[in-house]
């Protein structure tokens, strides 16, 4: 191989990996300097010159020029070093071209292993650097393929691919390879093997990051999400504010006929979102968080605790509260408080002050 066609080689790489050609010239160099340093010795002072534009490609290595050569991996005799240029003169360093094809099998083998080392470790700087950039956003990835036994699913992020467990998946969702799904990048992790990125679909900030795409107002920052809860396939309950008097927080998460937020509910198969206005006074929020049930009262019973109780029509309890306690379960997440609900009637037999 010429050094034309290392060079074609190297920008070849450049364009599969995305790594760049400065960063494998600077690895190619590194590995040049240990395999001298195998072939002479420990002698590392080596030139070298690498020009991609040109496709040149120049090693010397520097040796001593001395009266009488003792160690030749170091020195070189005067004689031999005016061969190479005519003023050389004792005690100065002249540097000897080699050719990299002549620094031995062991030294040819070290340099491949560097060079391999430096492409992995491109790799992984572009793989962080891809998955950073884009940490804590929604992105659209590929299914590259589906674990039979676990249905972990293997996705492709740019260039680089992660995992989404099953646990990370919506409710009963199956997905396929080929698939295109949004995912939200929760962290990065760089790990003994390599950044790793964690990825849901299941993460309250999922779906705060598709209401940013699907609503003008919430990206121009006319709306602001206050707070997200959710029990991912099932139900998510999400605190809208705006400043701006003239806007409605809840109709633009909504959209024209429920447009907006239809979508996002065919996004997450079908889990049921609602919208409820944020406020500064907790008992319009806890009231307003624990809709669609109709709220009579809210007492707060504990400022600094945090705990209120609600009083609810007695056709509306079992609304309040949920299937399982899920509607209660999810407005105490999204406001912070805790939140005892009770029956009109005083059903629980609570005593009355």
């Amino acid at each position: 191989m010429d050094n034309k066609e290392i060079f074609e080689a190297l920008r070849l790489l450049e364009s599969e990996k995305g790594i760049s050609l400065e960063a494998m010239v600077a690895q190619i160099s590194k590995a040049i300097v240990i395999a001298c340093k195998n072939n002479f010795g420990g002698n590392e002072n080596v030139d070298i010159d690498i020009n991609p534009d040109k496709n040149t490609f120049d090693v010397k290595i520097n040796k001593e020029v001395v009266e009488e050569v003792y160690d030749p991996d170091y020195e070189i005799s005067l004689e031999d070093a005016q061969k190479i240029n005519k003023d050389a003169q004792i005690g100065e360093n002249v540097g000897i071209a080699l050719d990299p094809k002549n620094l031995g099998r062991i030294a040819v083998q070290t340099a491949r292993s560097i060079i391999r080392q430096g492409i992995r470790d491109g790799e992984k700087g572009q793989m962080l650097a891809e998955f950073q950039s884009r940490q804590q956003e929604l992105v659209t990835a590929t299914v590259e393929r589906i674990d039979p036994v676990s249905g972990a699913a293997t996705i492709k992020i740019g260039k680089a691919e992660t995992i989404l467990p099953k646990s990370e998946q919506v409710g009963e969702e199956v997905l396929k390879e080929g698939d295109h799904v949004k995912v939200y990048i929760v962290d990065v992790k760089n790990g003994d093997r390599g950044p790793r990125a964690i990825i849901s679909r299941t993460h309250p900030d999922f779906v705060k990051r598709l209401f940013e795409t699907e609503v003008p107002e919430i990206f121009d920052g006319v709306v602001e999400i206050k707070s997200v809860s959710r029990e991912a396939g099932s139900r998510t309950k999400m605190a809208v504010y705006s400043k701006d008097s003239t806007v409605d927080p809840v109709g633009a998460c909504i959209g024209t006929k429920g447009a907006r937020v239809n979508t996002i509910v065919e996004e997450l198969g079908g889990e049921k979102i609602d919208i409820v206005e944020w406020s500064e006074d907790p008992t319009k929020f806890v009231a307003e968080a624990l809709s669609p049930a109709t709220v009579v009262k809210v007492t707060v019973e504990d400022e600094e605790g945090k705990s209120c109780k609600v009083t609810v029509p007695d056709n509306q309890l079992s609304l309040a509260i949920g299937n399982k306690g899920q509607n209660a379960r999810l407005a105490a997440k999204l406001t912070g408080w805790k939140i005892d609900i009770r029956p009109e009637s005083g059903f629980y037999g609570e005593d009355e002050e």
